[in-house]
Order: C-alpha cells, then sequence, then structure tokens
C-alpha cells in the first residue's frame, strides 16, 4: 500500500514524522531520539524505493512481514516522541514516565529496526527458495 496513487500514503506519514522531528530537534533533551527516528525513516525510504524499483512483486512482498515489523516500530517510536514532545517542559511522575519510555523505546527498541532494514535492502530471497516438498 505505500506505493498506492504514486506512494501518497507514504509521503503523508513521512511528513508527519518529519514535522516531529523537526520540533524534537529543537529540544537539547530530544534531539538524539529525533536524529535516530530521522535515520531510521530515511532509510525505511531508501528500502522501500529499493524495493519496489526491482519490478518484481513476489520478491518484495516475500518479506513483507519484516517491512511490517520494522514500519510498526518506526511508528511506535514517532509516537513515543510525541508524548515526550508533550511532556516536555512538565512535571511530575506522569511526564517522567513519558520521558522514560520514550528514552527506552528509542535506546533498545528503535536500533532493532536497523537488522530489518538490512536484511529487507539485501532483497534475500529465503522464503522464495524453500522447495514445496521441504513442507
Amino acid at each position: 500500500k505505500v506505493v498506492m496513487h504514486g506512494g501518497a500514503a507514504f509521503a503523508a506519514f513521512c511528513a508527519r514524522v518529519e514535522a516531529s522531528v523537526a520540533r524534537a530537534q529543537a529540544r537539547v533533551a530530544l534531539a538524539a531520539h529525533a536524529s535516530a527516528l530521522a535515520g531510521v525513516l530515511a532509510r525505511l525510504r531508501e528500502v522501500t524505493r529499493k524495493l519496489w524499483s526491482l519490478g518484481d512483486v513476489v520478491l518484495t512482498l516475500a518479506n513483507a512481514s519484516v517491512y511490517l515489523e520494522a514500519f510498526g516500530h518506526i511508528t511506535v517510536a514517532w509516537i513515543w516522541l510525541e508524548q515526550a514532545l508533550a511532556a516536555h517542559g512538565r512535571d511530575g511522575d506522569f511526564y517522567d514516565g513519558k520521558r522514560s519510555a520514550t528514552d527506552y523505546f528509542m535506546r533498545w527498541e528503535l536500533p532493532k529496526v536497523h537488522l530489518q532494514l538490512d536484511l529487507l535492502e539485501s532483497c534475500e530471497r529465503t522464503p522464495l527458495d524453500i522447495r514445496a516438498a521441504c513442507f
């Protein structure tokens, strides 16, 4: 669906994430998280372009689960960044919790996306090369 209508929905998603990144980069406490998210979003764009430029829908969709998981992690990272922006400058356990959860996700979960994007970028064929007789 990311390529439907010339990729309009994907472009709209990227623009919204980039707007959050720009707001977060203006906050010293969030700048590193913003940069991390910007980096994986840029890689997702590159990998998406590469996969669809192959012209092989079967190969492109062979690793759809990995793509969706990576996209999902990026989306959740964006939501946490938005939460941290909303909590910025506010005191209390609730806001401290938002900041801590954002720190955790950005440091422990978001880096996993790079491995998934590496796999996708390699155009791995294993799911397609397994012979039916092996099942």
